[in-house]
């Protein structure tokens, strides 16, 4: 956030943005979609966009660097008037979850089923059947 309406971040070397910079020459509207899959909340923002060249705007440059081994790294600087912003309904929003969420979550049947097959093992082996 640069301010109330503004944002802003770095483009860095080898993201190979130029398509999108190459489509803010002909129009300079944008809208972002920025998605929260574990709580299903996706915010729209709507705006209209500029490129700035990170060497005639150092200042800025740094500001909009995440950590400072990237700063030399920084080519352009796009930034946003925000005109509109909506969060939008959930509905149609898949919930996606990492790989350690997902491991948390299926411990305990993991474990059950851990318990079941030794269960099973003892009701099956050769030494319990007539």
């Amino acid at each position: 956030m640069l301010g109330p309406h503004q944002l802003g971040f770095a483009d860095l070397k080898g993201s190979r943005q130029m398509l999108t910079t190459g489509n803010l020459d002909g129009d300079d509207r944008v809208a972002l979609f920025l998605m929260d899959y574990p709580n299903r909340e996706r915010l729209k923002i709507l705006g209209h966009a500029k490129v700035l060249d990170a060497r005639e705007h150092p200042a800025l440059a740094d500001q909009l660097t995440p950590t400072p081994e990237l700063r030399s790294k920084i080519e352009r600087l796009l930034l946003i008037e925000v005109v509109s912003f909506d969060w939008n309904c959930p509905q149609y929003i898949t919930p996606r979850f990492t790989e350690a969420e997902v491991e948390t979550h299926i411990a305990p049947l993991k474990a059950r089923i851990a318990e079941l097959e030794a269960q099973l093992s003892i009701v099956s082996s050769p030494s319990r059947q007539t």
